[in-house]
């Protein structure tokens, strides 16, 4: 039963670090490969020019980490891009870098 606790109190700590960064140790140049490769023909077909307003127009709906790993999944869900979970909290990470710069 010591363990277990040990084990449960362990798991514990680690909450805050989740729910600051939702997307763990994402790298976001490899979001950024990804994203150039399936997100910026949709979103240029969607807003024109480079396609970067999608994240940089009045309105948007974002305002957290976790709302932009959300979004990144949604997408590719409806685009059938076929990434994984790392490949999405990766984006998410570029995403974040680039254009939010959301804190928590």
């Amino acid at each position: 039963m010591n363990k277990f606790a040990t084990l449960i109190g362990a798991s514990l700590l680690t909450l805050p670090a989740i729910a600051a960064e939702p997307w763990g140790n994402a790298d976001p140049k490899a979001g950024k490969a990804l994203h150039d490769n399936q997100c910026v023909a949709c979103h240029v077909r969607l807003y024109g020019g480079d396609g970067s307003k999608m994240y940089t127009r009045d309105g948007h709906l974002l305002s957290t980490k976790l709302d932009i790993l959300q979004r990144v999944a949604t997408c590719n869900a409806q685009t059938r891009a076929g990434w994984f979970p790392e490949d999405e909290a990766d984006v998410a990470a570029y995403l974040n870098q680039q254009f939010y710069h959301f804190k928590d």
